[in-house]
């Protein structure tokens, strides 16, 4: 029989049963440390206590019921977002993709409130990556994305971020409603933005009446050691930011927040959702939220995503042959390869690990932010086992 599944996906001959912490379990008895966690997800690792005892709880009581009613558990987690954050107002979506939906319209939105609705261009970067569905594909900036899906919509454009008067210019034009970045890139190659970059844009679209957007879906929650990673900078606070993945550490939830000011246009049938924020994503979001920015939990974040910094460019130097150099922020890191990036995700599977993809033939780092500090190492490990399967020997230290 044929494969039912629509094929979409270059899916690895793995099949994973379960998992603990770090840990997953293929269907065939193999063991492997997780450092893709279901793409920067499952922040928590696998089955972590506090997720299973809040959904077995809220499972017994409530899954679902409309927006049109009141959700207790929405408030409460939007006051913990809002008490962390630069935001007054949050909207409670399932994907990434429809956190920056939900974004790329209140920032529109919000231009058309105040009597400008000419005001719809948005500015997004070369290399970016914002989600699948038509407006957030249109916003990323990898065409490839879009081939075969029809004419771009109007009202998008990417820029190269060493483009200074470029985006000077852009975000000075009359039609322009809002700049869209991810403080570090994700699927586009694990690359951070500088504070320099980001306080300037900041500064720009503060000039013109611009809002700024930024995409923490990956970065965020933690993933950078810092609760969110525009944070590591003072200054660049956004107007609205998407947040998905780790907010529910494995459960779909995704969230939009926004100042006061750039929700102004957000009014009752402007937007909704049929699933977004029901109790039982609200109840894992919460405790996924309360021990995510426990401060030992990033702080044990900061402290191995550290150790990895240091110990990955020893190897890097030992390596040549087969690393460019790293990239990324605190454990959401990236390694460019010389060898075939898909190949040698094959290979260090082959040996116990599992690494994700990424643009500019980089390999992703994205471990839970619990990995100890013996579990850094066999990751360490393990890369440079794998490395043994390509190019020259090892460059020993004198």
């Amino acid at each position: 029989m044929s494969d039912p599944l629509m094929n979409v996906y270059n899916r690895a001959p793995l099949a994973l049963v379960s998992g603990r912490g770090a840990w997953v379990f293929a269907e065939d008895g193999s063991t492997y440390l997780d450092c893709v966690g279901g793409v920067a997800t499952n922040a928590l690792g696998h089955a972590h206590p506090a997720l299973v005892a809040a959904l077995t709880e809220q499972a017994q009581h409530l899954w679902h019921v409309s927006n049109i009613f009141q959700i207790p558990q929405q408030n409460a987690l939007a006051d913990r977002l809002v008490a962390a954050s630069f935001a007054d107002r949050v909207f409670f979506a399932n994907t990434g993709s429809e956190a920056v939906e939900c974004a790329l319209k209140t920032a529109r939105r919000y231009h058309a409130a105040n009597g400008q609705p000419e005001r719809i261009d948005i500015i997004g970067f070369e290399g970016s990556f914002h989600g699948r569905t038509y407006a957030a594909v249109n916003a990323s900036g990898n065409a490839a994305y879009l081939e075969g899906f029809g004419p771009r919509l109007p009202g998008y454009l990417q820029l190269n971020v060493r483009d200074a008067a470029g985006i000077e210019a852009a975000i000075a034009a009359d039609t322009t409603a809002a700049v869209i970045v991810e403080p570090v890139q994700g699927e586009g190659g694990a690359r951070a933005l500088s504070g320099e970059f980001l306080q300037r844009l900041r500064t720009l679209c503060t000039e013109h009446g611009v809002l700024l957007i930024y995409d923490e879906v990956q970065s965020g929650m933690g993933r950078t050691g810092k609760l969110f990673a525009h944070q590591w900078f003072e200054g660049v606070e956004p107007d609205i930011m998407a947040l998905a993945k780790a907010l529910g550490s494995g459960f779909p939830v995704a969230a939009c927040l926004a100042t006061e000011a750039a929700a102004k246009g957000m009014t009752p049938g402007a937007h909704g959702s049929t699933f977004g924020g029901n109790p039982l994503a609200m109840a894992v979001a919460i405790a996924a939220f309360d021990e995510i920015s426990r401060p030992e939990t990033l702080m044990l974040s900061r402290g191995v995503g550290h150790h990895l910094a240091v110990e990955l460019d020893h190897l890097i130097r030992r390596r040549p042959d087969v690393f460019v150099e790293r990239r990324g922020k605190g454990m959401l890191i990236g390694l460019k390869l010389k060898p075939n990036n898909r190949e040698f995700m094959a290979a260090a599977r082959d040996r116990g690990l599992l690494v994700a993809g990424g643009g500019d033939n980089c390999i992703r780092l994205l471990p839970p932010l619990i990995l100890s500090r013996e579990e850094a190492d066999f990751a360490l490990e393990r890369l440079e086992q794998t490395c043994d399967a390509f190019g020259a020997a090892p460059i020993r230290a004198a």
